[in-house]
């Protein structure tokens, strides 16, 4: 189909976001006959996406939270602060938590002067109780609260959980600080009646197994995953409490086979999703669909082949190039030969393709080529491989590249062309340098790492070929297989300590058990990857091998190996 910038906001003129409400929550937690119980309650119907949900205690912070400060004790504002890393105002979140739980769950984190915990379920409870509504009406101020009821907001019980920011363009954002604590004792509680219609005690087991019938939302299942790691309180509060970077939580709207919804920060295509949908309206894909054109820049557009597989991912990416006046474009890695793909490739140009490049000879990446260049006449740029298993032989370029290479294209765009063997002997990486997005191949993947297949791979050559990206300036992957990648330094560095590590294993495996086949070290080397996968590992496992015979702390003798030092 035709490319499109249905999927980015080029010239978005979506209005100016309001700063987000700030808020508070807190996760009710005590000891069960079972383990660890979480307090939910059923939100009333509002006729907002939050109606009827099971959601934790928590509101918006008033400006009368901040009034109450005096009434605090175990901590002040400057320490409270200091937990959740603001200017000033951190003990209003604490305030307000401790308000919204009274005010809708009827469970008071309170004390008397002499520091004992108050109990609400006696006749003094019941006068206590009787402010619950007046406080949520906001008739009454909580200072007024504390001053003629003689109690203090034991706030030093509650602990600094998460932090979680509302998506860019809903209608309704919110600044939310999460606070854990275990039940006071001695109080039942009970829902409200106007905010919480019901209320329950629930393992957080129990209720990710309902997520769908409890209408769980996303911070709500997040947090319910996290505290479920816990089998008591105190385990719960002790984690909770030790020193950590607590980390701004902001899922983005995507769309997809799943419909809109919020995308967390450790999916795949969250990155992406920023780039191409800035203002949160929603328009970007949180899934690859092969054949359909996406819009990643007025100079760029990424179409995917429909080869997913364990070792393709999605699928293999071709991305094509250029624009302007003259409205030309150049075509990277073609893709598999599938004449549907090569279609949606011709399809997706917005003009004519005038340049073909591969990033290497798999056959995932250039057998397209071939049909792609009898369509259009556009000469090929790439290299040949040393050697020539698993290679495609249909691909013989036009134009060889040696790297270092710069191509000019159309609509601005200057591509040059970075020799990176080790995944391949002719493996090539294009930087469009006007983005400073680096077209990776199967140098870089996401969500994985490549193989290494000797003779043509090289774990030692690939492992420099990584160090030479350290010294790029980036700021995108283009991968091979998968969406954008941010952070292209972090990305490396990890691949880079990956392989290290496993390296590591290797001559750890070797010093043990060696002198040892490679058949006899896979299993222990790679005791953490699926039997099934063990072929494909036994590849990689093979260069680390090589690796170290090259670097002369291994040799091979009769089929074994074993260290030098």
């Amino acid at each position: 189909m035709p490319a499109t910038d249905a999927s980015l906001n080029l010239n978005s003129t979506a209005p100016a976001e309001r700063p987000p409400r700030p808020a508070a929550t807190i996760v009710v937690v005590r000891n069960g006959p079972a383990g660890l119980e979480v307090l939910l309650s059923r939100r009333a119907e509002r006729g907002d996406h939050n109606s009827g949900a099971w959601v934790f205690p928590g509101g918006i912070v008033d400006p009368g939270d901040r009034a109450a400060h005096g009434c605090c004790v175990g901590l002040d504002d400057a320490t409270a602060s200091a937990h959740l890393g603001v200017a000033s105002g951190g003990l209003d979140y604490y305030v307000a938590a401790v308000r919204e739980c009274f005010e809708e769950s009827g469970l008071l984190f309170a004390s008397d002067t002499a520091g004992r915990l108050v109990t609400l379920d006696d006749e003094a409870g019941e006068a206590l109780g009787q402010w619950r509504e007046p406080l949520h009406r906001n008739e009454r101020p909580l200072g007024d609260f504390c001053r003629e009821t003689g109690l203090l907001l034991a706030v030093d019980r509650l602990v600094y959980l998460s932090h979680w920011l509302t998506p860019l363009g809903r209608a309704k954002r919110f600044d939310t600080r999460f606070f854990v604590a275990e039940a006071p004792p001695a109080q039942t509680g009970g829902h409200d009646g106007t905010e919480m219609l019901e209320q329950q005690w629930l393992r957080p087991a129990d209720a990710l197994a309902q997520r769908e019938a409890l209408k769980l939302m996303t911070p709500t299942q997040k947090t319910l995953e996290l505290i479920g790691r816990y089998e008591t309180v105190q385990a719960l509060l002790e984690w909770a409490a030790a020193p950590r970077e607590v980390a701004l939580v902001m899922p983005r709207v995507g769309t997809g086979r799943e419909g809109m919804r919020p995308v967390m920060m450790d999916e795949l295509a969250y990155a992406e999703i920023g780039r191409l949908d800035p203002t949160g309206a929603g328009t970007a894909s949180y899934d690859i669909q092969p054949g359909v054109a996406v819009r990643l820049s007025p100079r760029l557009i990424r179409v995917t082949a429909d080869n997913g597989s364990v070792m393709t991912g999605p699928g293999t990416n071709c991305y094509l190039i250029g624009g302007g006046e003259s409205n030309e474009w150049a075509a990277i890695d073609p893709g598999p030969l599938s004449a549907a793909h090569v279609e949606a490739i011709l399809a997706a140009a917005p003009g004519p393709i005038k340049w073909i490049f591969a990033t290497h000879t798999h056959s995932d990446h250039s057998p397209a080529a071939v049909p792609l260049k009898a369509r259009t006449g556009a000469p090929t740029h790439g290299r040949l491989p040393a050697y020539p298993e698993w290679q495609d032989a249909t691909f013989v370029p036009d134009v060889p590249l040696k790297g270092g290479e710069r191509f000019t294209l159309p609509g601005g765009s200057t591509l040059r062309v970075i020799h990176t063997p080790g995944h391949a002997s002719n493996h090539l990486c294009y930087l469009l340098e006007e983005e400073k997005l680096l077209f990776t191949g199967d140098h870089v993947m996401q969500a994985s790492t490549v193989v290494i297949n000797p003779p043509d791979g090289d774990m030692a050559a690939y492992v420099a070929s990584l160090r030479e990206l350290l010294e790029l300036d980036l700021d995108w992957l283009a991968p091979g297989h998968g969406f954008l990648m941010a952070e292209p330094k972090r990305a490396v560095e990890w691949i880079i300590a990956h392989r290290l590590k496993r390296e590591a294993k290797v001559a750890a495996a070797v010093r043990e058990i060696g002198p040892a086949t490679a058949e006899a070290l896979l299993t222990k080397v790679y005791n953490d990857v699926p039997e099934r996968l063990h072929p494909v590992a036994m590849r990689s496992l093979k260069a680390h091998l090589f690796k170290l015979r090259d670097d002369g702390a291994a040799q091979e003798a009769g089929g074994e190996w074993s260290m030098l030092r």
